[in-house]
């Protein structure tokens, strides 16, 4: 039997990885598909946190390009990130995985305030952890949050798993012969300026040695693929 390359993970999802066809809202079904793929690395014995996004939901830069505030922005946005752990929390636990969610803002009726300690007993007990409300902190964004959660659970890495199959120098949807890096250092994904995660999550994890591995969500075992050490998708780091 193969041996497990990282024993805990962090997985970042974005919103989108809950929503239906249009791109918006919360599809039941889909949260189940999305369950079901981070199940099956549970299964194989990992310890799993995850942080989820809001842009099923909300997108603050809309709110801004009409005057609204930006702290008042980012706190809809933090709000939003609980409504899609929730709905992911009820997904995993439908299928026998037994699921905690964590926010940064306390709202102890619907979840555990966000707690390291407490988070780490929960995967050490075999635990799915969501963590939801960003950082707690308007003008960081989920990914930001998801290398900080990282670092402070003692993660051996990110996963940042999205919609295409790692980095490209362009987008691949619009431009068909865009290339794509299987390895990249932090310092030329920063320079590049890259889509699919923000600045401030990757100097976080290159001034802490964590590395980014980005992944098609929706490629069969993409996930058990990385946890296994297998070639997949891109590798950020030194």
């Amino acid at each position: 039997m193969p041996q497990l390359r990282y024993g805990r993970v962090l997985i970042k999802l974005g919103g989108e990885a809950l929503a239906g066809p249009t791109g918006f809202g919360i599809d039941p079904h889909q949260a189940e598909v999305a369950a079901a793929k981070i199940r099956e690395v549970k299964e194989a014995g990992v310890e799993i946190a995850l942080v989820i996004g809001a842009g099923n939901l909300w997108r603050g830069a809309d709110g801004l390009a009409h005057g609204m505030d930006r702290t008042t922005a980012d706190h809809m946005g933090m709000l939003a990130t609980v409504m899609n752990a929730l709905a992911l929390r009820d997904a995993l636990e439908r299928q026998g995985v037994a699921t905690r969610v964590q926010t940064a803002i306390e709202m102890r009726a619907v979840a555990e305030p966000y707690i390291r300690g407490r988070a780490i007993r929960h995967l050490e007990k075999g635990r799915v952890v969501i963590i939801g409300a960003g950082t707690g902190n308007p003008f960081f964004t989920t990914d930001t949050a998801a290398a900080l959660r990282a670092m402070e659970i003692d993660a051996e890495v990110l996963i940042k798993a999205t919609k295409v199959d790692g980095v490209y120098d362009s987008d691949p949807e619009e431009n068909p012969d865009a290339r794509f890096f299987d390895r990249l250092t932090y310092l030329q994904a920063l320079s590049m300026r890259i889509g699919v995660l923000d600045g401030t999550a990757i100097t976080l994890c290159m001034e802490n040695d964590l590395p980014i591995i980005v992944v098609n969500l929706w490629k069969p075992n993409s996930l058990t693929k990385v946890i296994y050490g297998e070639k997949v998708g891109t590798l950020i780091f030194h």
